[in-house]
């Protein structure tokens, strides 16, 4: 990767936006309608749109050029006033006036929206598609108003870094790195029905499908305070969000996109990418979204660079287990997960031997439970570590490892299973998701079309790099033999 200090430059190409808040209380409703009225209306305007997510890769500190289609009307002034300090503007000629979105909110919350502006992008010039071709990463922000589409044979040429697509819009020219829609884009993009009982694996199929048929490098779909799942066509990662917040999320997908094309500029590798986007936007939403820049004043240069409770009914407690057919903390987990299912919740389940438990496992376990509604989590039997280990493994005995996981707030349930692999405890259990750490692969997990066979969804989580059980243990048998050896150095 390059050197973090130094940020690649950014080109954006797509459809400017204004954006326009006002903002006030509403204490009481109109006399002539039942509809709030807001006083004291405080109105801050902003970029959005391609503006937006240009605005914010200059702030974190880029070089970046916006191409988009301006004309000369009031909003596309104003707009050009809030973005000249921060970056280069290259204009394509427009066949109306700028749109808006004016937002009415009250006590922070949005009450309607309010559009207006026909604008479109007229055609391409000769600078705009010079930039194309020379820039060392693209962003394409399509939000349907024709920027792109001018642009298209330039970028076709020259594909683009990231591709936040819109379903006004055209799809991504081919050999796009990653393309970036909401997980309702994404189905209806995909063609698939919005009625599935795993909402997941739907998206997971949705993405698989638009790889393909877009002939992208992967895609990520944008889940909200869920994260995001990126795919590349075939098994895909699922990168949840280290925290959820209730703020404002207008913008998020923006700032999604501008964060990911602009890590992929400066050398990341696409999963990296993906995950400082997730944990970007989450920041972003967590500060007030796109309102919560407004404050900024037009002409600065400066730049400036959860899971919830469980379900009642999972106890705590039990003894040592054998194999799954007659171990009582599987009983206790089916027990818990009938509850879960009963009131149409997600079954969400992990596995490993989880010997010396460790900051990898603790963070793979936290991020699993907050994709569903409970965690059970599968764990090998001592005979069965024994024979994946070897001799001398477990360390922890299977009572020890047990009682460890359920101490951990994220993990409903513990179930155990004798077998080399889960897959005859996972026939039983039939969780709606199995995650594994990211350092697996599609040819590493069975268990992914077994899943398939109820319905259930695989998928890999980032993992911690260097942190295994394994290394942990050899870490501490070199210390022990290295105090060993100094102390009888000692001695004689």
């Amino acid at each position: 990767m390059a050197d973090p200090a130094v940020r690649a430059p950014l080109l954006v190409v797509g459809d400017a936006l204004l954006d326009r808040d006002v903002s006030g209380r509403a204490e009481r409703l109109a006399p002539d309608a039942p509809v709030p009225v807001v006083a004291d209306g405080e109105e801050r305007l902003g970029p959005g749109g391609a503006a937006l997510a240009a605005y914010l890769a200059a702030r974190d500190g880029r070089e970046v050029t916006l191409v988009t289609a301006l004309g000369d009307d009031p909003a596309a002034r104003a707009l050009r006033r809030l973005l000249e300090p921060w970056l280069t503007l290259l204009a394509l000629p427009a066949t109306g006036p700028l749109p808006e979105k004016t937002r009415v909110l009250a006590q922070g919350r949005p009450l309607v929206r309010v559009d207006r502006g026909t604008g479109r992008a007229a055609a391409a010039t000769d600078e705009a598609r010079a930039a194309v071709r020379a820039a060392r990463a693209v962003l394409v922000s399509d939000y349907g108003r024709g920027a792109a589409d001018v642009l298209r044979e330039a970028l076709t040429e020259r594909p683009p870094a990231v591709w936040d697509p819109h379903p006004r819009g055209g799809p991504p020219v081919p050999g796009t790195r990653l393309v970036t829609p909401a997980a309702a884009e994404a189905k209806a993009f995909a063609g698939a029905g919005a009625a599935d009982g795993n909402d997941l694996r739907a998206t997971a199929h949705a993405a698989a499908a638009l790889v393909r048929d877009w002939r992208v490098g992967s895609v990520a779909v944008t889940l909200g305070a869920r994260g995001a799942l990126l795919s590349y066509g075939d098994f895909p990662l699922l990168v949840p969000a280290p925290e959820a917040h209730g703020g404002d999320s207008c913008g998020a997908g923006d700032r999604f996109a501008a964060t990911a094309a602009g890590l992929l500029a400066d050398g990341a590798a696409t999963d990296e990418a993906v995950q400082g986007a997730v944990t970007t936007a989450c920041a972003f939403v967590g500060a007030g979204g796109a309102g919560g820049l407004r404050w900024e004043t037009a002409g600065s240069k400066a730049r400036t660079a959860g899971a919830a409770a469980g379900p009642p009914g999972a106890e705590r407690t039990g003894g040592p287990a054998g194999a799954a057919g007659t171990d009582p903390a599987t009983g206790e987990a089916e027990r818990l997960l009938a509850h879960v299912r009963a009131t149409g919740g997600t079954v969400v389940a992990a596995g490993g031997c989880f010997d010396l438990l460790h900051a990898g496992h603790v963070g793979l376990l936290q991020a699993a439970r907050r994709i569903g509604d409970c965690l059970v989590v599968c764990v090998n039997s001592d005979a069965s570590v024994r024979r994946r280990k070897g001799e001398g493994r477990p360390v922890n005995p299977l009572a020890d490892r047990i009682r460890v996981l359920r101490a951990l707030e994220c993990v409903d349930a513990v179930a155990v299973f004798d077998e080399d692999t889960p897959e005859a405890l996972l026939t039983r259990l039939e969780p709606d998701v199995w995650v594994k750490g990211g350092d697996y692969t599609h040819a590493d997990l069975p268990e992914a079309a077994l899943l398939d066979g109820w319905g259930g969804q695989t998928v890999l989580l980032p993992y911690l790099d260097g942190r295994s059980s394994t290394r942990l243990a050899a870490r501490a048998a070199a210390a022990a033999a290295a105090a060993a050896e100094g102390g009888g150095g000692r001695r004689a």
